[in-house]
């Protein structure tokens, strides 16, 4: 990005717009980067001073892989049991569209901004532009560790999966499944510290070669997905579709329920903010980003009212299991073998979340680190990658450990801290 320069007295690596002095902490909180449109125009080549520069590799493809895979995690497979269960009934598709309107809304702005303002840093950098940098720090490290919180939680999340699969705990080798360290009340997971590891070394070997993985698991995902649509499908008009012969109507819980249903579900949309922090290495970041963040939320919202719709009208809504919804659907209706597909896509949707929420991260870094905000460690981009490896190694170390000593309910607690930070920041 080229930015205004001011006084050097003011900046400490990096160039602001606006007035200052370094004695003064309230300019310094406030000050903001002033955009040189010549240079935004011109696909924001800005990195000549920093050295190698991120590949522009990324179309519209590249970023629906990447939006549709950091958002359709394995949540989907549950949040339809529960949903209908406790608040929607029937009406769970209605809580999906409502839900995808509102991420809409969201969407809207980050296509606008990644197209106007193409720099890897996302909402830290458009923060920055508007709102100053003590905004923009706060969220900046705010991203930052929900990206990190959250891959581990993934992670973590994969272990008991693929020993669904598989039959059962004890059928995983003793060196992947939990381990009780002596002496101290922690189960470990060395599988999902593995699991960390190995996404870390797909994101440093380059953008292109990371996304052509997660086009790959992706796919498997939506296969697994459109699986449960087409065979669902089948079952449902071979049974008459009696989740939806009930005599409670389509709204059992009324509307309030079905817009109580949104507020939930709504969590299965997060995610598609990742294509905006690949701004810098997409070739037509003005056309490109848009329709990138625009189609991975509408093929997600598809595919999740689709797939409500099969569930909730194979299984009356009380009868659904909430652990379970999709696999006891199916065996309620005589095809148990079904959750074997149903938990490989499960996985594929755990592995592409997982890397989908660690690209993002030293991205973030690097970019924090272009600014002064971090030391220039985290800027730099390797000369054979193009890119930012030293920040992705540090991300992928510290999501590594978290998601090796820390359950799922201490990261989704952690988790639940970091939401609640930045709502009261956007307040």
């Amino acid at each position: 990005m080229g930015f205004v320069g001011v006084d050097s007295q003011e900046g400490s690596g990096s160039n602001y717009g606006g007035q200052g002095s370094s004695s003064c902490s309230w300019k310094f909180l406030t000050r903001r980067k002033k955009v040189d449109s010549n240079v935004t125009n011109n696909n924001n080549n800005d990195n000549s001073h920093h050295g190698e520069q991120l590949a522009k590799e990324l179309t519209v493809p590249h970023l629906m892989a990447i939006g549709v895979g950091a958002t359709i995690g394995a949540g989907v497979y549950v949040l339809v049991g529960t949903v209908a269960r406790e608040h929607a009934g029937p009406a769970l598709p209605l809580s999906f569209l409502v839900a995808g309107l509102a991420a809409t809304l969201s969407a809207l702005c980050y296509a606008e901004l990644a197209s106007r303002f193409p720099s890897a840093g996302s909402a830290y950098h458009y923060a920055y532009i508007c709102l100053g940098e003590g905004v923009a720090w706060l969220i900046g490290w705010s991203l930052i560790l929900e990206y990190g919180i959250g891959g581990a939680a993934v992670a973590r999340g994969i272990t008991p999966n693929l020993a669904a699969l598989i039959g059962g705990m004890d059928n995983l080798p003793g060196f992947l499944s939990y381990q009780n360290i002596p002496g101290i009340d922690i189960v470990v997971d060395p599988l999902a510290a593995i699991m960390v590891f190995i996404v870390t070394w797909i994101l440093c070997t380059g953008i292109k070669e990371s996304t052509m993985v997660q086009s790959i698991v992706t796919s498997v995902n939506i296969c697994a997905l459109m699986f449960i649509i087409v065979a669902g499908g089948y079952l449902g008009f071979k049974s008459g579709w009696a989740g939806y012969k009930l005599s409670t109507g389509y709204f059992p819980f009324g509307v309030d329920g079905m817009v109580a249903g949104s507020a939930t579900v709504f969590f299965a949309y997060i995610g598609f903010d990742a294509v905006a922090s690949t701004a810098e290495e997409v070739k037509n970041p003005q056309r490109d980003l848009p329709l990138g963040i625009a189609g991975s939320l509408s093929l997600c919202c598809g595919l999740y009212m689709i797939v409500s719709i099969v569930v909730v009208g194979l299984v009356p809504y009380y009868d659904i299991n909430p652990d379970t919804p999709i696999s006891s659907a199916f065996a309620d209706n005589g095809m148990q073998w079904a959750a074997y597909i149903i938990n490989t896509g499960a996985i594929t949707a755990l592995c592409s979340s997982l890397l989908g929420g660690m690209l993002p991260q030293p991205r973030i870094l690097m970019a924090m680190a272009r600014d002064g905000l971090l030391p220039p460690f985290f800027s730099d981009i390797n000369k054979h990658s193009h890119v930012p490896v030293k920040s992705t190694l540090v991300t992928g170390i510290v999501a590594a450990a978290l998601a090796f000593f820390m359950d799922v309910s201490q990261l989704a607690g952690m988790m639940y801290i970091m939401v609640i930070g930045k709502k009261l920041l956007a307040v």
